[in-house]
């Protein structure tokens, strides 16, 4: 009996000095950014209060799917404290248990000044996990270690010291941490381990390479995968933005008398010229020569296109797209057209909206669908922006949309019946929609990238020539430079990673959606199917596609109409097919820099270029070696493979 009580009071004794010790300990890492960068909080803002849970049970269903996000983006957050912490130290980790805890500790209070949950951190995290152990990747602890693995320089010195807000170096990164993770686990010689050989290649990328701090734009974008959007609760920087703006105030006030005088004598010359150019009976835009020099467009008025339209009535509408409603009608000389009635837009005015369309007047090729004019109309008869409505007016292709032709529906707009495409008819539609591409990207000066590439966005004519429509409504980009927009214009399935994520927009974008629609064309699938009951429960036609090329299955994936009967005008009509579908899986490759510009993809498609070997692709997030307990730090999604959530398949 007394040996059990002084045994209690022992434990009593250790327990209290491991208390004290933990305590005592300090957090060697500086967690101040938490509070500085804009870090996208709101993953975590309705994060549910529970008792704590290991992480692992974090994507065990689709019910704990926030949880799981919060957790990931937290081990995201806290790894830029760890990336600097070996960038000053050598050690990847912390040197024991009570570092740990005080870390975490500092962490939540942190994310408390933020008015997030109080015990997130133990909800997502255990301590342990943070702390160094020889039983890891490789057996590395520190820098040294790491050299003595893999040497002095890795495909990650050269690949990852660029400025990663750049999608191309990201790529490269994103490339060259794939290979040195593939080293690192083969050293290691225990898969199990390639989850922190992965958490080591992200912290060693993030502090020891690239140039520009683990708390740079790029790096937290690109490596730690974290959205970074306007600052928000910063101190810091308010009160410097305050300071800024008084320095600047007497300067500030001069200048905008100025620019206010010129405004109010600009605005009201503006405005009479402006009403010198609507009817004010009709209360619509009249023609103006005079604003459409060497165009050879019409501005219509409402009441033609009303005539023409049968009052734009349901039984003429023949489609309706991402920016309005297309009816068929027919003009007072008798020629078709298609008017589209402009349901949204970029555009602000129609001082811009007019500008657009004296710009897309000029683009004459025999692959674009040519612009006849537009109408521009303001309903309230008062001169501002508000209630105008606006119409395009396009050529009419009788031959609808290849939509149409690879899916025929039960409902037809156009009244034909249509008969499945030739390969002569594949080939043809295929190499019309580069060529029109190629124009749009090198045929003008800034370039025009389209954004919204589709089947049901390629018209036929009266010979089964295909022509790239609703280019009109794009906005052309910075001569040299790449594109970023805030509204990502686009369909779910042709949209490339990239673009669909940070809506960063370069002609590389077009080139993914046109691999989509060129695998559709060769195997005769949709782009997305959602609506699979069995697996997968979602269908991407880049995956399928791409996984029959890497298993030798080429046939497999060819539309089965294609392989009933030869070509007799091509000795060799199959090569031909087989070398169609590799240029549609290489333009749609998830990495921007592995795929071709579309001015060589219409070489490869010609002949007149071999087609290179298809690369791999990225594993994806949600690969078991990666996703195996939810506490890896994520690489960008859009460049290290999409891990497809229900309702979001950007790929």
């Amino acid at each position: 009996m007394k040996f059990l009580i002084l045994l209690f009071f022992l434990s009593l004794s250790i327990s209290a000095t491991t208390s004290a010790n933990i305590s005592t300990a300090s957090c060697p890492m500086d967690l101040g950014y938490v509070l500085r960068i804009p870090w996208p909080s709101s993953d975590c803002r309705n994060y549910p209060s529970a008792t704590p849970q290991t992480t692992s049970n974090t994507t065990t269903n689709d019910t704990t799917a926030p949880k799981h996000q919060c957790c990931q983006t937290l081990l995201s957050l806290y790894g830029i404290a760890f990336a600097q912490h070996l960038k000053e130290t050598s050690l990847f980790q912390l040197p024991d248990l009570p570092t740990s805890v005080s870390c975490l500790s500092d962490f939540q209070s942190k994310l408390n000044s933020l008015s997030l949950n109080h015990n997130l951190t133990s909800l997502c995290f255990d301590p342990l996990q943070f702390v160094i152990t020889p039983n890891v990747c490789a057996a590395i602890e520190s820098t040294r270690d790491w050299v003595a693995k893999l040497g002095p320089t890795t495909q990650l010195d050269s690949g990852c010291r660029q400025d990663l807000t750049d999608l191309t170096f990201c790529d490269a990164c994103v490339a060259a941490g794939s290979q040195v993770l593939s080293n690192l686990t083969a050293i290691d010689g225990n898969t199990s381990h390639s989850t922190d050989c992965y958490y080591f290649a992200i912290l060693y990328a993030a502090g020891i390479v690239n140039e520009f701090g683990p708390e740079s734009s790029g790096t937290i974008s690109c490596i730690f995968g974290l959205s970074v959007g306007s600052p928000t609760g910063s101190r810091d920087a308010r009160h410097s933005a305050l300071v800024f703006g008084l320095t600047g105030a007497s300067v500030a006030v001069l200048v905008m008398s100025c620019l206010i005088g010129l405004y109010f004598w600009w605005d009201r010359k503006w405005r009479r010229k402006r009403r010198e150019g609507f009817d004010l009976d009709s209360g619509e835009m009249g023609s103006r020569p005079r604003m459409r020099p060497n165009t050879g467009s019409i501005w219509f008025k409402l009441h033609e296109l009303e005539k023409a339209t049968d009052k734009f009535s349901p039984k003429n509408c023949i489609g309706r797209g991402g920016f309005g409603i297309v009816y068929k009608g027919t003009l007072s000389d008798g020629s078709v057209v298609a008017v589209k009635k402009i349901v949204e837009s970029e555009f602000q005015g129609n001082a811009e909206f007019c500008n657009e369309v004296e710009i897309i007047s000029n683009l004459k090729h025999r692959n674009l669908v040519p612009l006849r004019g537009c109408c521009v109309t303001d309903e309230d008869g008062v001169h501002d922006e508000r209630g105008d409505q606006r119409y395009l007016v396009y050529d009419y292709m009788p031959n609808g949309n290849l939509d149409d032709h690879l899916f025929p529906s039960v409902e037809n707009h156009y009244g034909i019946v249509k008969q499945p495409l030739t390969w002569p008819q594949r080939k043809s539609i295929i190499l019309d929609v580069a060529k029109g591409l190629v124009y749009l990207h090198y045929g003008v000066k800034p370039a025009i990238y389209h954004r919204d590439i589709k089947a049901t966005n390629i018209l036929l004519d009266a010979d089964m020539r295909a022509r790239v429509a609703d280019f009109g409504l794009v906005k052309q980009s910075r001569e040299g430079q790449s594109h970023l927009t805030t509204r990502v214009a686009g369909t779910h399935g042709y949209l490339a990673p990239e673009y669909a994520l940070y809506g960063q927009l370069t002609e590389k974008s077009d080139v993914y959606s046109f691999g989509v629609v060129v695998l559709e064309i060769m195997c005769g699938r949709k782009a997305l199917d959602l609506s699979s009951s069995g697996p997968p429960r979602a269908f991407l036609i880049t995956d399928w596609a791409w996984s029959l090329v890497k298993a030798g299955k080429v046939e497999e994936a060819l539309d089965a109409s294609l392989l009933r009967g030869g070509d007799p005008e091509n000795a060799n009509p199959k090569a031909i097919m087989e070398r169609f579908l590799l240029v549609g899986i290489l333009c749609a490759h998830v990495m921007v820099a592995l795929r071709p510009t579309i001015l060589d993809a219409l070489k490869m498609l010609e002949g007149d270029i071999e087609v290179p070997a298809i690369p791999d692709r990225p594993t994806p997030l949600g690969h078991p070696s990666f996703c195996g307990d939810g506490n890896t730090f994520s690489i960008s999604p859009a460049l290290s493979g999409l891990q497809l959530l229900s309702g979001d398949m950007l790929r």
